[in-house]
C-alpha cells in the first residue's frame, strides 16, 4: 500500500506537540541548561516512574529527560556533531529574535544563525545543542504560511529552497 494513494477516513484526534524525551549524561546539568537558557519551569513527574530522570514545562509543552544508563535499554553516549542547521532538532517559536541572539552571545553559548528567504519573507533562524549535543533551533517561522500542497511539482519545488548560513562570528561582526 503506498501512503500518498489513499485519504484517510477519519481525521486524526492530535491536537499539538506534547512533550520531548531526551536521554541525558547529566539530568541536573540538562534541567538547569533548560531552565536558564529557555526558560523552562520543574514540575512533579508520576510517583511510579522508578529511574531517574525529570520534567520540565514551559510554552504548552514538556521536556522529559531521562538519565542515561538508568533505563538498561539506553544507548551509549553520542559523539557531539558539529551544529547542523539541516539536522535533526527541536524548534521553538520566538517572538524577538534580538533578545535570543544577545541571551545566547552573553551565555557564551555556540550557534549557528540562519535565515530562510520565501519572496519577501525571511525568517530568521538560531540553532545550538544542548549538553547532550541534541540541537535547538529558536526561530521565526510563524512568519512562513502554512500551504498545503496538493500538486506534486509544487512539493518538489518547496524541496529545494535555499538556506542562507551565517557563523556565530558572521553574526558577532554584523552586531
Amino acid at each position: 500500500m503506498d501512503l500518498h494513494d489513499e485519504e484517510p477516513d477519519t481525521a486524526v484526534p492530535l491536537v499539538r506537540l506534547n512533550h520531548v524525551s531526551y536521554q541525558c549524561a547529566s539530568v541536573e546539568a540538562s534541567v538547569h541548561f533548560y531552565q536558564r537558557v529557555l526558560g523552562f519551569q520543574l514540575v512533579k513527574r508520576p510517583a511510579s516512574l522508578d529511574f531517574k530522570g525529570a520534567w520540565l514545562h514551559k510554552y504548552g509543552m514538556g521536556i522529559h529527560l531521562l538519565q542515561r544508563g538508568s533505563v538498561p535499554s539506553a544507548p551509549a553516549v553520542a559523539i557531539p556533531q558539529p551544529i547542523n542547521p539541516k539536522g535533526n532538532h527541536i524548534s521553538f517559536q520566538c517572538t524577538d529574535m534580538g533578545i535570543m541572539k544577545t541571551r545566547l552571545q552573553d551565555m557564551e553559548l555556540e550557534f549557528v544563525a540562519t535565515r530562510v528567504q520565501d519572496g519577501e519573507t525571511v525568517v530568521e533562524q538560531l540553532f545550538f545543542h544542548d549538553p547532550d549535543g541534541n540541537m535547538i533551533e529558536i526561530c521565526e517561522c510563524e512568519k512562513l504560511p502554512v500551504v498545503p500542497l496538493v500538486v506534486p511539482e509544487a512539493a518538489a519545488a518547496c524541496l529545494h529552497r535555499p538556506l542562507v548560513q551565517m557563523t556565530v562570528h558572521d553574526q558577532l561582526a554584523s552586531t
